[in-house]
């Protein structure tokens, strides 16, 4: 194993924690919003009759970047993980903590969210407990068996493992002289810049054709791309250096961030957006989408450096709480949408009722129920004893 001294610095450690935190956090407005948005990107489980272009907004904003930093996050955990852990142990804990909350999600989480999609759209008077067996009738979009927001879960896991080889070939002693290579990299704005380069080429030449299914097996533009936003966050703790460009550059990255992404938020709520296929125009604009969403991720991680250094209780409260909450926001918030929807308010303030009581209602059922019984302490992705 190589030193990694120089990948603890506290406010590194501080500022990755917080953004892992917040990313997490901003699911909530994120899937409520989904609730009053019907577009390219889907529909929700539950959805509003009427729609709203500034929370249709919002879901362009936060999906160009969301999921990207978390599997970039997710690299940089990676790494630190294989500083403390042997290969055995580190694939033991990530079967722990993907592999087991995977399953019991699929088996608990996601059926619900199914059914009342069913219910809503088709108006089915099945009870949940007829409906249950038929969840597993067949795959989506020709039955009703999927794993909604826990594909994360799945894409790291299988990411984890196909970086896996790679990355202990890096940190093999015998190999020393290539990771100090990648350690010495010369780092400058030009070369983050460059960086952009195979997403870009990512998202143009795969996106076409795969426009986003997320079945991991025929999803070849997805798992391509948070590959390399997972391998990216790795290299940032490889090459401390990155982190002084990162800081030097942050307000040249924020002024390239603001239009970039305001074009792109443009362009997918434009009735002129391109057709998905191999036409010019549709391959440029996923380009652009490449370059928008690191320019994104860049942009939020300077933020974080210089914002979200600070230790505090909630950061150490939310280093447990982050993936128990991942996991039953959106079934939560899913019920919660199915009651709001039907009544008689504006779209604001449905919007603000749902966010508010997900949020109350996740953090309710993890220290009330998860984080307190050894049971599903294991299922939630933590261990067993706090």
């Amino acid at each position: 194993m190589i030193s990694s001294q120089a990948s603890h610095t506290p406010e590194r450690s501080q500022a990755l924690d917080w953004a892992r935190l917040i990313a997490v956090l901003l699911l909530i407005p994120f899937h409520a919003a989904a609730v009053f948005y019907t577009g390219e990107l889907g529909v929700f489980y539950v959805v509003n009759p009427q729609k709203s272009a500034a929370l249709a907004g919002l879901v362009q904003f936060l999906y160009q970047w969301h999921m990207p930093l978390l599997f970039f996050l997710a690299g940089s955990a990676c790494w630190h993980s294989l500083q403390l852990r042997s290969p055995a142990r580190y694939l033991r804990e990530r079967l722990r903590r993907l592999l087991v909350p995977l399953l019991v999600g699929i088996l608990l989480l996601v059926p619900p969210q199914v059914y009342l999609h069913e219910l809503q759209d088709t108006g089915s008077n099945q009870n949940y407990l007829q409906f249950y067996p038929h969840f597993f009738d067949g795959i989506r979009p020709v039955g009703h068996f999927e794993w909604a927001h826990l594909w994360f879960l799945a894409y790291l896991l299988v990411i984890s493992l196909l970086c896996l080889p790679v990355l202990l070939w890096l940190q093999h002693d015998r190999s020393h002289g290539r990771l100090s290579l990648l350690m010495s990299w010369p780092v400058s704005w030009s070369s983050l810049l460059l960086l952009a380069l195979p997403l870009m080429l990512s998202e143009a030449l795969l996106r076409p054709g795969w426009p986003g299914f997320q079945n991991v097996y025929d999803d070849w533009a997805n798992l391509t791309l948070y590959l390399l936003y997972f391998f990216y966050g790795y290299l940032f703790c490889c090459q401390p250096g990155i982190l002084l460009v990162l800081d030097k550059q942050r307000w040249t990255i924020l002024s390239l961030a603001v239009p970039c992404m305001a074009s792109v938020v443009w362009l997918g709520l434009s009735p002129s957006m391109p057709p998905s296929g191999y036409s010019m125009a549709f391959i440029l604009v996923q380009a652009f989408r490449g370059f928008n969403s690191w320019i994104a991720v860049l942009a939020a991680l300077a933020l974080a450096r210089r914002f979200l250094i600070a230790p505090h209780p909630i950061l150490r409260y939310g280093r447990g709480a982050a993936l128990p909450l991942y996991l039953v926001h959106q079934p939560l918030l899913v019920v919660v949408a199915w009651f709001v929807v039907p009544l008689e308010l504006g779209i604001t303030a449905k919007f603000l009722i749902i966010c508010i009581l997900s949020l109350l209602l996740s953090f309710a059922v993890y220290e009330g129920i998860i984080r307190r019984l050894g049971p599903l302490r294991c299922c939630f992705g933590l261990a067993t004893s706090s």
